[in-house]
């Protein structure tokens, strides 16, 4: 089995020394995506709302590449700055897995890269 990297244009630059995800036989890990519009690259700090909505996009470029969608994740991984955030960002997530959805987790952290609110990690799988 070998390490593929994968790139879009659809999501975001890397903003270090990372690949947007590496997939592996039928496993695809995706890095965190943050709210950088990939058009501009420029940072969106602002709505919650518009922020996960972003997110989400970032990652369904992501998914594109690899022949996949939300319904292959099988884990995700949120980072909140808060707590408060979290029945927003919830609502917004659900609308990508209403049926099937995968495990989370979801944590609260002291900051996040370019100073968001909400980073989102997912792994997929090609079977699932």
């Amino acid at each position: 089995m070998s390490k593929t990297i994968l790139h879009t244009d659809g999501a975001p630059k890397a903003v270090g020394p990372y690949s947007q995800a590496v997939q592996m036989g039928d496993f695809l890990f995706c890095s965190g995506q943050i709210s950088i519009d990939p058009k501009t690259q420029e940072v969106f700090t602002g709505d919650i709302k518009q922020q996960t909505e972003m997110v989400l996009k970032n990652i369904e470029a992501v998914l594109t590449k690899a022949d996949m969608k939300f319904s292959h994740v099988i884990k995700t991984t949120i980072f909140l700055t808060s707590m408060s955030d979290f029945a927003t960002v919830n609502e917004i997530y659900a609308t990508r897995f209403s049926s099937n959805p995968p495990a989370r987790s979801t944590v609260a952290v002291a900051g996040l890269p370019k100073g968001v609110n909400v980073e989102i990690e997912v792994i997929a799988h090609k079977q699932a």
